[in-house]
């Protein structure tokens, strides 16, 4: 076989070979995330839509839970390898416990959420308020749980806490007057708040200890980042190049708009108005030293974390 034939059939077995042989597995992550529809929750749907993940040689597959409480449970179990959006003090609470939960990114500095009633409720204010009076929250744990706790401890009323569920969950309990306090998250009730059907008491940005603190967090399951932690810190990269994607693109206000069965212009408005870039910072956990006292004073804590116990949860990106 001449030199020049021998390169031809060398060439033409390699072409063979590389359209033969199956791609490299991506690495498989299970997510779990406390509500579907919110602008927060949409991150991972849009960056498996638009191949970021895929990109980082990740397969991200996503189940929703009906709040922070129950994906941290989810996560304990290994059922989902990361839990997104779950209450900060609810991971302390439960890391101080034993769980084997490690914090791999901040979520959310500030929060969207905001508390309603139905429009003809008397309630105008939250020291409206008796003990008698039911407010809302998902689940015990959640972050829903602790800024409900955070009102009342600093605008100093008592009202009787009730466990709703889901956004739309309380919604409903709210409008059929089971529960006088509701809560919620764009762009859930904003069309009925529109339409004069419900009124917002207070936003859960009001309290200074939601807006300068990191009130939710990412969290892994322990054993299987200890074993795969070139897996997270790609999930990480990809994670933020997906936030910078949708703030960037105006394709991402369609893609949100369709993922939340809402118009273009109500996407841009809850983007815009209720979820600032600048909530949104996976490297830091802004106020540890206050979110503490906040788990001793609930009673999540029995006392403060030491330095080495918060070395060990707060694995956050450029930690190593």
């Amino acid at each position: 076989m001449s030199a020049q034939k021998h390169v031809i059939a060398v060439t033409l077995i390699g072409a063979s070979l590389a359209l033969t042989a199956p791609a490299l597995a991506a690495d498989t992550l299970k997510l779990a995330i406390g509500q579907r529809g919110l602008w927060d929750s949409s991150i991972a749907e849009a960056g498996q839509q638009t191949g970021i993940f895929q990109k980082h040689g990740l397969d991200v597959q996503v189940l929703y839970a009906s709040s922070g409480g129950e994906t941290l449970q989810v996560v304990i179990s290994g059922s989902a390898d990361i839990g997104v959006s779950a209450g900060t003090l609810g991971v302390i609470g439960a890391y101080a416990k034993g769980a084997p939960l490690r914090i791999i990114a901040g979520e959310a500095t500030g929060t969207a959420e905001y508390y309603f009633v139905r429009a003809e409720s008397p309630i105008k204010k939250f020291q409206d308020a008796t003990p008698s009076t039911t407010l809302a929250y998902s689940t015990n744990g959640s972050g829903t749980h602790i800024t409900a706790l955070r009102f009342m401890k600093e605008y100093g009323f008592t009202a009787k806490l009730v466990a709703t569920g889901t956004v739309p969950a309380t919604f409903t309990q709210v409008m059929s007057g089971q529960v006088d306090i509701g809560f919620s998250t764009p762009p859930f009730g904003l069309a009925e708040e529109e339409q004069g059907k419900i009124r917002i008491l207070a936003l859960a940005d009001d309290l200074t200890s939601i807006r300068t603190q990191t009130v939710r967090v990412t969290v892994a399951n322990a054993g299987d980042l200890a074993k795969r932690p070139d897996v997270y810190k790609r999930f990480i990269a990809a994670y933020q190049e997906t936030i910078d994607w949708m703030y960037a693109q105006p394709e991402a206000l369609e893609m949100y708009a369709k993922y939340a069965s809402i118009s273009p212009a109500m996407a841009k408005t809850v983007r815009d108005k209720f979820y600032p870039k600048s909530m949104l910072q996976l490297d830091r956990v802004d106020g540890i030293d206050e979110l503490m006292q906040d788990a001793i004073a609930f009673k999540y804590i029995p006392k403060v974390l030491t330095q080495q116990q918060l070395d060990e949860l707060l694995q956050l990106p450029g930690k190593h």
